[in-house]
């Protein structure tokens, strides 16, 4: 059994929603942190999901700023990270670990 613990996701956020990580094959994925920044002089808008749950939705990130979350979710073989923001200029980092 493999444990790699890497970056997930490190993408400028898409203004429609986007796949941004898919667990590969024979593989299970715990999330473990969420960054969101905002690069803008202004507030935008992001949605995450886990496999099609929402864990975000239209959530606000103020200006010139960044959010983290810590958490703890597992993950099976092909479920998705998707998400998207009303500004390019919000960009994701999710990280975790792949076991195999």
């Amino acid at each position: 059994m493999a444990t790699i613990t890497k970056a997930l996701v490190r993408a400028a956020a898409g203004t429609s929603t986007a796949t941004l990580y898919t667990v590969p094959a024979s593989t299970t994925t715990v999330v473990t942190n969420i960054v969101v920044t905002n690069s803008a002089g202004s507030a935008a808008t992001f949605t995450l999901t886990l496999n099609s749950v929402d864990i975000f939705t239209t959530s606000a990130i103020a200006a010139n700023s960044t959010a983290m979350f810590d958490l703890k979710q597992v993950m099976a073989t092909t479920q998705i990270i998707a998400g998207f923001a009303s500004a390019v200029t919000v960009k994701f980092h999710i990280s975790g670990v792949e076991i195999s």
